[in-house]
């Protein structure tokens, strides 16, 4: 009986050792999905007449002109990229990403199979990284560690 509690001992002080790739994680997710929305920001303001037309004729915001909903939108990508790159207001910035995302699958009522699976995904992962996120690896942290030090 002593050999099998130290086997399980031993599983479950080993099944904790990928925790310490959490940092590491939270990082490449950020990385992945900055890189994902700022390529589509920037694209966005390198054709803008494009995405100019494509807010007109094809993308449907609800509640917005489409001149509004198309720079907000590319700023959004761009901006929250950054953010979420530094993990600085690391939350916030997918949380915006998170409504982005929704807002874009909404408005293109011609979106695929295949690219309705991509939005989820991106939608999953920027939820994991609003209510998961520990961001160790990031400006966030610091700032926290530095604003709890006494006066």
């Amino acid at each position: 009986m002593n050999q099998l509690k130290r086997i399980i001992r031993f599983y479950y002080s080993a099944s904790h050792l990928p925790e310490y790739l959490a940092p590491l994680m939270d990082l490449g997710l950020r990385l992945y999905l900055a890189n994902v929305f700022f390529k589509s920001g920037y694209t966005k303001i390198l054709s803008w007449d494009s995405t100019l037309y494509l807010f007109n004729d094809v993308y449907h915001v609800p509640l917005l002109p489409p001149d509004v909903a198309a720079t907000m939108a590319a700023s959004a990508e761009l901006g929250l990229s950054v953010l979420l790159v530094l993990g600085l207001l690391g939350r916030f910035a997918a949380s915006g990403l998170f409504i982005l995302n929704i807002v874009a699958v909404i408005s293109y009522a011609d979106l695929s199979e295949a690219g309705l699976n991509q939005h989820l995904s991106w939608g999953i992962l920027l939820g994991v990284l609003l209510v998961l996120s520990r961001g160790r690896w990031s400006i966030d942290a610091l700032l926290e560690r530095w604003l709890r030090k006494p006066a």
